[in-house]
């Protein structure tokens, strides 16, 4: 493996491409789900070998029970540490989120992550090893993880092509594009059920809510139940790391009603960075019905416009990133664009080298 030593000019380092062959370490940060359901947690191995061509390298927790993960985040810790370290890695998954992993990043060292960048995706709880490895330097993936996106991958051979676009064939523009379908979460794992979905739904777009502006930012986000946990806390940024950025948010499966989204907005609003940011993106909420949809787009709108001011902040929402399937890799630090008059998303540069 070679360590990544490309960055733009002003953004963070770019980790090397995936290659056919490359070694993927998957690691359980936050809850042992491969020990609860094994057999979904196999099916996503499965997908990292047989559909994407790696190989899979597990550590000492990736299998631990989720009684024994809650009870040692040291020791979760120090597989994270020891994966960028192995010069013989050449990317790391998350095995699925949970609700703890802040107690894992108070534990790293950045010095010595950042000395060895390299693929690091997932989502959910991962959110807070992704902003502590950008904040060390490096651009980081939130996209799906191996139980959780992966495992259903053969449902989805769009996003199987998407995963490939993004960190195997990196070009020097990308656009994004809304997948036809989607689904709203998975079979029963309980009842057996390994890599089944939900029905499928037919995508019903993108929604631009305010559309002052072409906006052009380094990416920056995740799930915004995960930052709730980082605030106030040192791992959570000083007011300027928001400057310019194109901010995405997303809920999770635990469905928060409307107003305790918009009460987590308006935190962001007395930090003044609705001032800060050039645009606003929100996933697909996993679990809203149409009318709680449309609720949520008028809070979006009501708080960071109406109550905030920010009147030259371009804000879509329903986008395919989160809780739903198939989602997007979103590379946190690579520039990327909303145009309203093209009605499109791109990436400015390339996320992997």
């Amino acid at each position: 493996m070679r360590d990544a030593v490309s960055r733009d000019a002003g953004g963070p380092v770019r980790p090397a491409r995936l290659r056919e062959g490359a070694t993927i370490a998957v690691l359980s940060t936050s809850w042992g789900g491969p020990a609860a359901f094994p057999g979904v947690y196999d099916a996503g191995v499965a997908a990292l070998r047989e559909r994407l061509g790696l190989e899979v390298r597990e550590y000492p927790t990736t299998r631990w029970s989720p009684a024994a993960l809650a009870a040692d985040p040291a020791a979760r810790a120090a597989d994270l540490v020891a994966a960028f370290e192995d010069v013989d890695v050449d990317g790391i998954v998350a095995s699925i989120g949970g609700d703890d992993s802040a107690r894992v990043v108070r534990l790293l060292d950045a010095r010595r992550i950042a000395a060895h960048p390299k693929v690091l995706m997932g989502y959910s709880d991962t959110t807070t090893q992704l902003w502590f490895c950008h904040r060390a330097g490096m651009v980081t993936f939130h996209g799906p993880s191996v139980m959780a996106g992966l495992a259903q991958l053969a449902s989805f051979p769009a996003a199987e092509a998407h995963l490939r676009a993004l960190l195997f064939e990196p070009t020097a523009q990308y656009d994004y594009e809304p997948y036809d379908e989607w689904v709203d979460g998975y079979a029963d794992w309980s009842s057996g059920a390994t890599s089944e979905v939900g029905p499928r739904r037919a995508h019903d777009g993108w929604r631009w809510l305010h559309t002052p502006r072409r906006a052009q930012g380094r990416l920056l986000g995740g799930c915004i139940e995960v930052l709730e946990f980082m605030k106030g806390s040192p791992q959570w940024p000083e007011p300027s790391f928001f400057d310019g950025r194109l901010l995405f948010l997303e809920t999770s499966e635990e469905q928060p009603s409307v107003a305790q989204v918009r009460r987590w907005l308006f935190n962001y609003g007395i930090q003044g960075i609705f001032e800060r940011i050039s645009g606003l993106l929100v996933g697909r909420a996993r679990g809203y019905g149409d009318d709680e949809k449309r609720r949520l787009d008028d809070a979006v709108l009501e708080t960071v416009v109406g109550q905030f001011g920010a009147s030259d902040v371009t804000i879509v929402t329903n986008m395919d990133f989160g809780h739903t399937d198939p989602q997007w890799v979103l590379p946190l630090g690579v520039l990327a664009a909303l145009d309203p008059e093209e009605r499109s998303f791109r990436l400015l540069e390339p996320a992997v080298d």
